[in-house]
């Protein structure tokens, strides 16, 4: 693992140079670290989908106060920061927030953290070797965490049971999903190939455009703009708010949002959605009862190890909401690879325009070839449309 490959070097003093940015949620500090910073979070079980947007960012290090994998279950996220070649330090306490401040100019070296000469901060450099063994532990608990999901899921189909099966407490949308495709936008692992991979698809169909938190942000910045933002407003930026799409909150299950407050600062109109899920799955439950005929799915979970990384709770919703999707769900990867864009009307139209005019051009210029030209050879035969009586 380089240590020295992003960030400042000092002339005279080892590690990782950089500014300290600060945030207990990482999904907050993604939205605003820079490049070169090292990035100072309280993340238990880091996932897959935030050390991803750490890394888009270019942090130079990432500094946890809490343990980046706990055991519990086999998470993804500190395999993905030491693949990227970024250090991370582990376990240094809450007590960091307190003794580093934003801004502030901050080296790691080795199991420190340091401001000037001083070691503000001391805990668990990872490395590939540790975090492998940490791997094998959370396996080897997997059994434990698998059992205690299956009541989990019990107890969220339980408590969202009116929702799941029987469509109640649904918001009326203002958007009109029904009997048109979806594609569900979330920012997950490979979210942006999988975007830039579906924009054919997205052209010829015209779907309806759900960004889930920073998933509209995505669509952003691939050139598009969604229909509809679904989420807790904790990473989608402003400019999206404001860019017309239509807003929905969600809020816990016991109807507190939030992010409600920012979204109406910004004078937004927005509509709440009280669930106990993830706002992905209320994104994919919304398309399905608004009537979507086919949901694509770009960045969400697809596989038994994304499902492991967003924890039990996560993992509930997910797969009850899965369920309940059925058939309509595909994801971004598939449709990628089977759509063939189809010649349009308006391609086909200008193919005979041009070859109408490359006549015309060759008749003025040669009125002798007129009659080579009035009835081409290749001319196909059109008299099936006018059978004889």
């Amino acid at each position: 693992m380089n240590l020295l490959r992003r960030g400042r070097t000092s002339d005279r003093l080892p590690g990782v140079v950089g500014p300290a940015r600060l945030d207990r949620r990482t999904q907050h500090l993604a939205r605003r670290v820079q490049p070169g910073e090292i990035a100072v979070v309280e993340h238990v079980d880091l996932d897959r989908a935030s050390a991803d947007a750490l890394v888009a960012r270019g942090v130079a290090a990432v500094v946890n106060a809490a343990p980046s994998t706990s055991g519990r279950y086999p998470n993804l996220g500190p395999e993905v920061l030491l693949a990227a070649g970024i250090p991370l330090l582990d376990r240094v306490g809450p007590e960091v927030f307190r003794d580093v401040r934003e801004g502030e100019l901050v080296r790691l070296d080795g199991d420190c953290l340091h401001v000037g000469e001083r070691v503000v901060a001391r805990g668990v450099l990872q490395d590939e070797q540790s975090v492998a063994a940490a791997m094998v532990e959370a396996r080897a608990r997997l059994s434990t965490q698998l059992a205690a999901f299956a009541a989990d899921a019990m107890e969220h189909l339980l408590t969202e049971r009116d929702l799941l099966l029987d469509g109640v407490g649904f918001p009326d949308l203002r958007t009109d999903l029904e009997g048109r495709c979806a594609v569900v936008v979330v920012r997950g692992h490979d979210h942006r190939a999988d975007l830039r991979a579906l924009l054919p698809y997205v052209r010829e169909h015209r779907p309806v455009l759900i960004g889930v938190d920073g998933g509209a942000d995505a669509l952003r910045e691939a050139g598009l703009t969604p229909d509809l933002v679904v989420g807790d407003m904790a990473s989608v930026s402003d400019e999206v708010l404001r860019c017309g799409a239509e807003v929905v909150v969600h809020a816990h299950a016991d109807g507190r949002a939030p992010g409600l407050s920012r979204v109406q600062d910004l004078g937004v109109p927005a509509v709440v959605f009280p669930a106990a899920g993830t706002s992905e799955d209320m994104a994919l439950l919304l398309a399905d009862e608004g009537g979507a005929q086919l949901i694509v799915a770009v960045g969400t979970s697809a596989t038994l190890a994304d499902l492991l990384d967003q924890g039990r709770q996560g993992m509930a919703s997910t797969v009850l909401t899965r369920l309940r999707v059925g058939s309509k769900l595909v994801d971004a990867k598939s449709v990628s690879r089977l759509h063939r864009s189809r010649i349009s009307l308006w391609s086909l139209l200008a193919l005979v325009l041009a070859t109408l005019l490359t006549m015309a051009v060759a008749l003025s210029v040669s009125p002798a070839a007129g009659a080579a030209l009035v009835v081409p050879a290749w001319a196909p035969d059109w008299s099936w449309l006018w059978p004889l009586p």
